[in-house]
């Protein structure tokens, strides 16, 4: 479902009854964008972040509370203000400070992306392919944990499992396509049959 929204007074009712918001993914840095994004942490909803609200937040620090943070290695560095580089060479030491920084759920992609809270050790998710190193990816994952969070998983609960099946969908689209040239639509009609195993004919 799409909705125009010209002012956040548009925006208003929209996120008072949404279940979860899901926020980031084309938003822009701009000022327009950092007005959504305010409207969206005020609205007292499950949040899951990535692209430019990571971008955004990272300017401004605070506690984010019950949140999910979906970093890449970029992302992550500048939450951090830390290189890519310095992030990939410690990417549980990352996921863990990033965890304890913005008091949060943390989803770090990448090659065994880990999910991280607070206090916790860090979950290794394993599944996916270099294919899904792709334009979009990052947004389908969004969606999925979003989707999951808005069934009343708790925060560490479907970001773990959003991951798992991401990534899941990903290979069973690789073993299909191949990991080259895959497209992260590709991953879309292989997730409801691996969120609902139990209907697969």
């Amino acid at each position: 479902m799409v909705h125009a929204v010209e002012s956040g007074s548009d925006l208003q009712p929209l996120l008072e009854a949404a279940d979860v918001i899901a926020i980031g993914p084309g938003l822009g840095q701009g000022d327009w964008g950092r007005a959504l994004l305010r409207l969206a942490l005020e609205a007292g909803k499950p949040l899951v972040l990535d692209a430019d609200a990571l971008n955004l937040i990272a300017q401004q620090p605070r506690a984010l509370g019950d949140a999910i943070l979906t970093p890449h290695p970029g992302e992550a560095g500048r939450l951090l203000g830390r290189s890519t580089a310095e992030i990939q060479a410690d990417r549980f030491g990352a996921a863990a400070e990033l965890a304890a920084r913005w008091q949060a759920t943390v989803v770090l992609k990448g090659a065994g992306t880990l999910i991280a809270q607070d206090g916790q050790l860090p979950r290794v998710i394993t599944t996916g392919n270099p294919g899904m190193a792709t334009g979009g990816m990052g947004d389908v994952l969004t969606g999925v944990i979003a989707g999951l969070r808005g069934q009343r998983l708790d925060a560490f609960a479907a970001a773990s499992a959003g991951a798992l099946l991401h990534g899941l969908a990903g290979d069973a689209a690789a073993a299909r396509r191949g990991q080259r040239g895959l497209l992260a639509s590709d991953l879309f009609d292989c997730l409801p049959t691996l969120a609902n195993p139990q209907e697969a004919g």
